[in-house]
């Protein structure tokens, strides 16, 4: 080869080692970069010229070195399985978050114990008991009460103002996901016109992995890679992100309860996930946090005549841990209130033959009153046979959503102010002037009687005390379940990022062994110009 094309290898080296250089510099100073993915250097040999040929071989000089790529060093498997557990962890840590909140309204932990009105009304219950005509002790039964309504309006209240917490969170991350979806799509085209060009887009890619990794926190998330390096993105299935186009999300406001499901708009306003579907790891059904939002919360509020139906309450109310929540709490509350009303104040069912009354004075005073309907109302129509009477309105568990206004429901009950102003109203003595105390044992009597299961799928008949314990202890063991889960998923999580950033995080030792190394290339290569500019020199002098 003439030294002329000599010099054009050492300037080969020199360009190479140069950009190498470039490189590994660009890894140091992106060492603590989130995100960012080493990228390595792939150099190969130039054309080689033949400059004659042997019985064995061709007999060929090359032309220098070629910097041909500077790829990133990623695993995509790793990719993968990092982003699949991290949406698996949100689900777990949102849910666990959830559970704690819950835990912290019932005000267990916080010295202000719901329990501790429920306990209190039952030892004025009992004190009563021992004096019923004591208007001491009534007024004590009557300031409990109060208290127990006050702290049950207050933990119900809680339940549903939280709900609505994360309703205005389930939107908030709807809107997050497309933002990102329209970032990803826009590093999309981005990355296409320069690759397209033959130009590496490694820090584009790196914005568009980080991305990702993002999104997979907040939903269960599919995608594939073409050829001009497009990325295309599906959330549970659905086309998210396609090679032209963003298909972002929607939310649809159920204007009863004025909570948002996420929906597909293009596809008629599907609902993103399929809340019917049992939730598992391995069916991939439990990803994402936004899908942990929507199932925590639920679709309404819920009350104790959600535990009609156990095929119902399995269904709809049973997978939201605070529909879950309410529905049996509220049934606690109903429970006490009118088990308490029905013995002040006579039976309600509505197979007994439910006492009428002569005028509004006559009808006994119910110690819990609901906000929107009197307990007993004058018979308006004229073919009622007790027209002109006042009879007991009975509660409306129909329609949906249910007459809340005419229900013993949470938020739906107060103390009878005529019992504030005078306790003696609860009358515990006879028309003959003797003291009721039937009355008096029958309401003690009721604390200790069964009252109600749990929920619609256990067995087990609890009284008052005892299924509020149970209560409570469903809360604690659903947020040991969840924490436990949440942890060994935040383990699994870390130990899946820490293999893969062996893969593509950047080594200070390795750069530094690397910078070394292409330096002495450079070195070398341009000693070796160096030489060849010598010898020509010589030969130039020697003509």
């Amino acid at each position: 080869m003439p030294l002329m094309g000599s010099l054009y290898v050492g300037a080969s080296g020199l360009q190479t080692s140069q950009n190498a250089l470039n490189t590994t510099s660009h890894n140091l100073s992106n060492l603590d970069t989130v995100g960012y993915v080493r990228q390595q250097v792939l150099l190969g040999d130039r054309t080689y010229s033949t400059v004659g040929n042997s019985s064995i071989s061709s007999q060929q000089v090359g032309l220098g070195v070629n910097y041909e790529k500077v790829r990133q060093v990623r695993d995509f498997f790793l990719d993968q399985t990092y982003r699949e557990e991290k949406g698996r962890a949100a689900f777990y840590e949102t849910s666990y978050d959830v559970i704690n909140e819950i835990e912290t309204l019932f005000g267990e932990m916080e010295g202000v114990a719901f329990q501790t009105s429920l306990s209190d009304l039952w030892t004025a219950v009992q004190e009563l008991q021992k004096d019923p005509s004591s208007t001491v002790v009534q007024g004590q039964l009557v300031s409990k009460a109060a208290t127990f309504i006050e702290r049950a309006n207050s933990v119900y209240s809680g339940l549903s103002s939280y709900q609505s917490t994360l309703n205005d969170e389930v939107k908030d991350i709807v809107g997050t996901i497309n933002k990102y979806g329209n970032q990803i799509s826009a590093l999309n085209e981005q990355i296409r016109k320069l690759e397209i060009g033959s130009e590496e887009a490694n820090d584009l890619r790196d914005q568009r992995n980080q991305l990702l990794d993002e999104l997979s926190g907040y939903a269960n998330i599919s995608y594939d890679e073409d050829q001009e390096g497009v990325v295309s993105v599906k959330i549970e299935g659905s086309t998210f992100i396609a090679r032209d186009r963003v298909y972002e999300m929607g939310t649809v406001m159920d204007p009863g309860t004025g909570f948002y499901t996420p929906v597909w708009p293009q596809n008629s306003d599907t609902p993103v996930f399929d809340l019917t579907k049992e939730i598992s790891s391995d069916l991939d059904s439990d990803i994402g946090k936004l899908k942990a939002l929507v199932l925590a919360r639920g679709d309404h509020a819920a009350n104790y005549s959600d535990m009609d139906d156990k095929d119902t309450y399995e269904r709809d109310i049973q997978p939201s841990l605070i529909m879950n929540i309410q529905a049996e709490f509220d049934n606690l509350i109903h429970g006490v209130v009118t088990t308490m009303n029905n013995v002040l104040c006579g039976e309600t069912n509505p197979d007994a033959t439910l006492p009428t009354y002569d005028s509004a004075e006559d009808c006994p005073h119910e110690l819990f009153v609901r906000l929107g309907t009197e307990r007993y109302k004058e018979v308006t129509d004229p073919t009622d046979p007790d027209y002109g009477k006042y009879r007991y309105v009975a509660e409306d568990t129909s329609g949906s959503p249910s007459n809340v206004s005419s229900m013993y429901t949470s938020n739906n009950l107060k103390i009878n102010p005529d019992l504030l102003k005078q306790a003696s109203l609860l009358s515990f003595v006879n028309a003959d002037g003797t003291v009721d105390k039937e009355k008096a044992n029958a309401l003690e009597q009721a604390f200790d009687n069964t009252f109600d299961t749990l929920n619609p799928t256990l067995e087990a008949h609890l009284n008052f005390k005892d299924y509020y314990s149970a209560l409570i202890g469903q809360v604690a063991n659903e947020g040991s379940v969840y924490k436990n889960i949440a942890q060994t998923q935040a383990k699994t999580v870390i130990s899946v990022d820490d293999a893969r950033e062996a893969v593509m995080g950047v080594s200070s030792d390795e750069e530094l062994t690397n910078m070394i190394k292409f330096q002495n290339a450079y070195n070398a290569s341009s000693r070796y110009i160096n030489v060849i500019s010598d010898m020509l020199e010589t030969l130039l002098n020697l003509k």
